[in-house]
């Protein structure tokens, strides 16, 4: 096994000795920090060239685990490259890093034969699960809706199989956007089966609406139905759909308040919002919709800290919807960047121009933007968010490996 050893000395000379002598070919020794600084500008120093050139050719990164050595930069590159990782972890919020990170975290002083083991399967129980993502964003009209529809457009691009759910107890609207009938069972049946404990993927397939390639469970035809919505249905539901499909993509409502929990005495009473917390609850990854304006800006800020509270510890990417400098004037991707960073402190972000033309047509058609206009910007904003962001790191690593291996052979 061929292993890149990054860690501080003297560590790094006695655990390079260790894997010698368990038969591994240490290929480089080098500083801690030295992977993540290569992996973020490859540029900076000939030896960051050299050494992403070296872990092309590795099977093995064994590094030390803390934030300043073990970002996602790095982990997507290894990723692309088919490196696995081993972090050395000392503390308790380093191990949290780790498992953040989808990695095994092992201890600092933790034998070589255990660092060249293989992950045990038990790790990836649930792998062969499929993902929940869901789509929030604050009041308004961001765009959560469109977002979501070409969202799982993208998706199912990639030869995966994609739900769409509509689980917005305030203003449903999916059914409508894609020109889908609102009067069969759709979501709301799909939670009452998952309450008395017979929701099956063969009854998913039968109650779903198909558009294209993505399977569909369409909203509440009146949104009078909201206690159908309930927290638990909508958690036992979308559980369900997790061995239905490889990606499942929730439209949510934008309210977050818990309210109800306040003024009202029934303890298991229904409650407005339930369904919108529990897709958020329940999501491996949560897509935050703000609309490039002022007011939707300072909307999505506002909400922010309860966006936060409900998810937890799930991932948030912020995406950016309907930009343009007639709202906002010149630089109008750097002035909401920089308000994002100041007032919410994210840096990740990443945007959707507006098309209103092709809006329109999508409109007028009741399909999906990327079925009547596939060459307008805002389809290609989406697949390029669902290939830097959204896309399962094992996806990415199959579709790009050998041209990554090229070009890190000839750096």
């Amino acid at each position: 096994m061929r292993v890149v050893v990054a860690a501080d000395r003297p560590r790094a000379e006695s655990l390079a000795s260790d894997l010698r002598r368990e038969d591994a070919e240490v290929r480089a020794v080098v500083s801690s920090g030295a992977p993540a600084a290569a992996a973020h500008d490859a540029m900076s120093a000939p030896e960051a060239a050299e050494l992403l050139a070296e872990l092309s050719r590795a099977d093995l990164l064994v590094i030390e685990g803390r934030p300043s050595t073990l970002t996602a930069e790095l982990v997507a590159a290894c990723d692309r490259m088919s490196v696995r990782i081993v972090p050395l972890c000392a503390r308790a919020s380093d191990r949290r890093l780790a498992a953040a990170l989808g990695l095994a975290a092992h201890d600092r002083d933790a034998p070589a034969v255990e660092l060249l083991a293989s992950p045990q399967p038990s790790a990836s129980a649930d792998a062969t699960r499929g993902r929940v993502i869901s789509v929030w964003g604050a009041h308004g009209a961001p765009g959560r809706t469109t977002l979501a529809v070409e969202v799982a457009c993208a998706l199912s691009l990639r030869e995966r199989r994609v739900a769409l759910v509509d689980a917005d107890a305030h203003a449903p609207s999916l059914a409508l956007a894609t020109g889908l009938a609102d009067e069969g069972p759709g979501f709301a049946a799909a939670c009452r089966q998952a309450e008395r404990g017979v929701l099956t993927v063969a009854e998913l397939s039968r109650i779903s609406s198909t558009l294209a390639e993505v399977a569909v469970l369409t909203g509440l035809n009146r949104p009078g139905r909201w206690p159908e919505l309930s927290h638990a249905r909508v958690v036992g539901a979308l559980d369900a759909c997790r061995d239905w499909a490889d990606d499942t993509v929730v439209d949510t409502a934008a309210s977050l308040e818990r309210d109800e929990e306040i003024v009202s005495d029934l303890v298991d009473g229904p409650r407005r919002n339930a369904a919108t917390l529990a897709a958020i609850e329940a999501a491996d990854l949560v897509v935050a919709v703000v609309a490039a304006d002022p007011v939707g800006v300072s909307r999505f800020v506002r909400s922010w800290p309860d966006l936060r509270a409900a998810a937890g510890a799930t991932p948030v990417h912020v995406v950016v919807n309907k930009i343009r400098a007639g709202a906002l004037g010149v630089d109008a991707r750097g002035q909401v960047r920089r308000t994002l960073e100041r007032y919410i402190g994210v840096t990740d972000v990443s945007f959707v121009p507006w098309d209103p033309r092709g809006a329109d047509a999508a409109l007028l058609a009741a399909r999906p933007i990327a079925h009547v206009a596939p060459r307008s910007a805002v389809p290609t904003a989406v697949r390029r968010l669902v290939s830097e962001s959204l896309t399962p790191r094992e996806a990415a690593t199959t579709a790009s490996r050998h041209s990554l291996r090229r070009l890190a052979r000839s750096a």
